[in-house]
């Protein structure tokens, strides 16, 4: 139950925003203790101190127990006044299901009249028609039997004995019970008894060499491991009967060996399991004195035993079915709460359409929600309550074998199970049938006929029953959550609908508007000394190949296509080594402008207008034929990638040739490096006359830019690539288009007065 709760106050999902606490008291097994625990847990009391003020309100809205019929019969009657709820793990007295005496009673256990359904199947099953009964001296052992003996007279079977073995004079009954047994001509012995019960008659049967008897078990003992002694081997050699349904619970051996007093100090529980496993005393206090006299003689423990290093029943959670039905009663719990808590007001169950109380729980709504509850548990298994507060009942048929190495097996070798069509249970199987999503898997050392279902890898199915093998989805299909069909792989590619598309394409709009914008002001202001100073056919060129570097980032949004794939890397060259070679015409022409000042110069002569154009010219189609050789030889094209994601189909733009996407790339690389050189050399010419500070500030943005974009492009996958690709080009060109145009267009628009040659001539 522990770790339960604290399984469930982890998932966010069930119960989000609350936190689940829990008292535990013990019954003892015995009524009058479960009736003072119950009193302590509603009347919120500590049960060491005596208080005999009674609360107004009971403390806690449900109790998850008691383990025995006769306790629960007893606490159930008390608590029901006050609709307060109750769950039971292991009391499967028939009795309990009257709703008129035990309103607030449910389990997790079926109701023992399932149980007898399913033992009488068995015996008709062997054509056993003469069968003995031991059974308990309380309301599990008595109801079971009048169940037993209502359901065996339908058919032609008798019943030779019934023996009662009492909590009380037990010693004086069982030589009776011997005497019964070795009397009678039924070989075939039906016990239903608690476990400690049954102890004692094996320990008997055992003492009187009674051994040619088949035994069959309740499922109050039908797995304790503890009855298989050196002594009893060839007693319960071969026992069947019906047991709870057996789940492995992940995380529940760890929690159990991660148990320890210096953990959970003051735990009696804990206390006692190390004096009974490792023989120490944790400690020796005037209480555990008076309560166990054998305390005094134990040694103190070292601090240093750990459940671990020891095989014992304790740690061993290969047969949880009590351990189960804690599981699934503390869940049953927490989801009636959590759907108290998402009742919305107006929509309610109660009166006036209103919602329980979500802060200061009270019984009666609880008990609502808890006769309301289902839902579908960790295991696949559906969890609900009927009318009379009982679950679907199924069994796990079990059979007593010894191992190799003289150890008990408990094999499974069928089910019962209600939910099941008239006719199909008990089966004889080794391993269920694996449904399609699965495949069988042989177990080692076990014949054909057992074998574990292995769920399909990512990627393969099954879409048949008990098949063998999965099979491989075809290349552009991938396997559903079932892995029993395949179905079209997702296809990711960065869309105009996506919104990081979206924004890119208006990102890009701007900047080509702005760019746009700033020719028209060039324009409009062509006869200004700034302008003119500053080579405005230049100028309005390299604005021109900015408008297409914003632009040609669209080519990149969209499904790939052949035409885009090309057309996407070719204008982006192209667009930039115009760019570029424009920036750095105009650079040269700063630094000459300045030789030509010195005496006897004429070095301007080279670098006229026309000298300009065919720097620009000859730059751009040293581009223009690598992207022409390119797309010869080796053009990109899109590609289906499955290489970073197998349930998702990536469309990209292969590059084809990789030499020649290094040497577009390596070419705009070669050209900024020229420009930043000569920038930086001209930096310290006369701030009116050049812009070098600015193209140089530019060409360091540029260079940032694009040698983050290498790592960010070689190890992003999928649309991200693309989006990296994009935004080195977005910023890029909004950092040459703000260093070179801003200052002149702050100059131009807010301050006109400096925009005179004057000015500019100051210097």
């Amino acid at each position: 139950m522990v770790f339960t709760i604290e399984e469930i106050n982890r998932n966010n999902e069930l119960l989000p925003n609350t936190t689940l606490g829990y008292k535990i008291l013990d019954s003892c097994g015995t009524p009058s203790q479960g009736l003072k625990g119950a009193l302590t847990l509603l009347n919120a009391q500590d049960e060491t101190v005596a208080n005999y003020a009674c609360a107004e309100f009971p403390s806690v809205p449900v109790i998850v127990g008691d383990g025995g019929s006769s306790q629960s019969v007893v606490v159930a009657r008390m608590v029901a006044p006050f609709s307060v709820s109750m769950i039971s793990y292991f009391s499967s007295c028939n009795c309990l299901s009257d709703k008129r005496e035990f309103p607030t009673f449910f389990r997790t256990i079926p109701s023992d009249s399932v149980q007898i359904k399913a033992l009488v199947k068995l015996v008709r099953h062997f054509k056993w028609n003469w069968v003995g009964v031991v059974a308990q001296d309380n309301d599990y052992g008595r109801f079971g039997m009048m169940a037993f003996i209502e359901e065996i007279a339908k058919f032609q079977t008798c019943v030779a004995f019934i023996e009662f073995i009492s909590p009380v004079g037990t010693a004086e009954r069982l030589p009776e019970v011997m005497e019964t047994i070795k009397k009678s001509s039924a070989k075939v012995v039906i016990v239903f008894c608690a476990e400690r019960f049954t102890a004692g008659l094996l320990k008997e049967l055992t003492l009187n060499n009674i051994t040619d008897i088949q035994l069959i078990a309740s499922e109050a003992w039908v797995t304790s491991v503890q009855l298989w002694t050196a002594e009893t081997v060839k007693l319960l050699s071969g026992t069947i009967g019906f047991g709870i349904r057996r789940v492995e619970i992940p995380g529940l051996k760890e929690f159990l060996l991660n148990v320890h007093p210096s953990k959970t100090p003051h735990n009696p529980f804990v206390e006692e399991l190390w004096q009974d496993v490792f023989g120490c005393s944790v400690k020796i206090s005037k209480e555990t004195l008076a309560s166990n006299k054998s305390s005094s003689s134990l040694k103190p423990c070292t601090g240093s035993e750990s459940l671990g290093a020891i095989n014992t029943a304790y740690s061993d959670v290969s047969e949880l079915r009590g351990s189960y039905n804690v599981y699934k009663a503390v869940y049953a719990v927490a989801h009636a709460l959590h759907n108290l808590q998402l009742c919305e007001d107006g929509k309610g169950p109660f009166a006036n359409k209103t919602c329980g109380s979500k802060s200061n729980i009270l019984p009666w709504q609880l008990l609502y929600y808890i006769k309301q509850v289902k839902f579908l548990n960790n295991f696949g298994e559906e969890i609900s309550f009927d009318k009379n507060g009982d679950p679907v009942a199924s069994y796990d048929l079990i059979n007593w074998q010894k191992g190799e190495n003289g150890t008990v097996r408990f094999v499974q070798v069928g089910f019962y199970d209600t939910a099941l069509p008239v006719g199909k249970a008990p089966v004889s199987v080794c391993s269920k049938s694996c449904l399609a999503g699965t495949r069988k898997a042989a177990k080692t050392n076990q014949p054909i006929c057992c074998f574990d279902c292995v769920p399909c890898a990512e990627g393969t199915i099954s879409n048949q029953t008990d098949s063998i093998e999965c099979f491989t989805c075809p290349f552009e299909q991938w396997s559903n959550g079932q892995r029993d069909q395949c179905i079209p792989k997702d296809i990711e590619f960065l869309s105009f609908n996506d919104s990081m598309g979206i924004t890119f394409l208006a990102v890009s709009l701007f900047g080509a508007f702005m760019s746009g914008s700033v020719a028209a002001v060039f324009l409009y202001f062509k006869n200004t000394p700034i302008v003119r100073a500053n080579n405005s056919e230049l100028s309005f060129l390299l604005l021109i190949s900015l408008i297409l570097c914003f632009l040609c980032s669209v080519a990149f949004i969209g499904q790939p296509s052949p035409w885009s794939c090309m057309v996407r890397h070719t204008v982006f060259g192209i667009s930039f080594v115009l760019c570029i070679s424009c920036i750095l015409s105009k650079t040269l022409v700063v630094l000459m402008a300045f030789k030509a000042t010195l005496p006897g110069s004429d070095v301007m002569k080279w670098f006229g207008h026309k000298q300009q154009r065919s720097i620009v010219f000859l730059c751009t189609l040293i581009q223009a034929i690598i992207c022409v050789i390119w797309l010869v030889t080796s053009p990109p094209l899109p590609s289906k990638n499955v290489k970073y994601q197998s349930a998702k189909i990536i469309l990209e733009c292969d590059v084809g040739s990789t030499v020649a996407f290094c040497f577009v790339f390596g070419y705009i690389g070669f050209l900024a490096g020229a420009c930043l050189f000569l920038a930086f050399m001209a930096r310290a010419l006369p701030d009116k006359f050049n812009e070098a500070k600015f193209i140089t500030f530019s060409m360091l943005i540029f260079f940032a830019v694009w040698v983050t974009f290498i790592p960010a492009y070689v190890s992003t996958p999928g649309k991200y690539t693309v989006a990296v690709e994009i935004f080195a080009i977005l910023a890029s060109s909004f950092g040459l288009l703000s260093c070179i145009f801003a200052p002149k267009c702050y100059i131009i628009l807010l301050k006109p007065e400096e925009n005179t040659k004057k000015h500019l001539m100051c210097k």
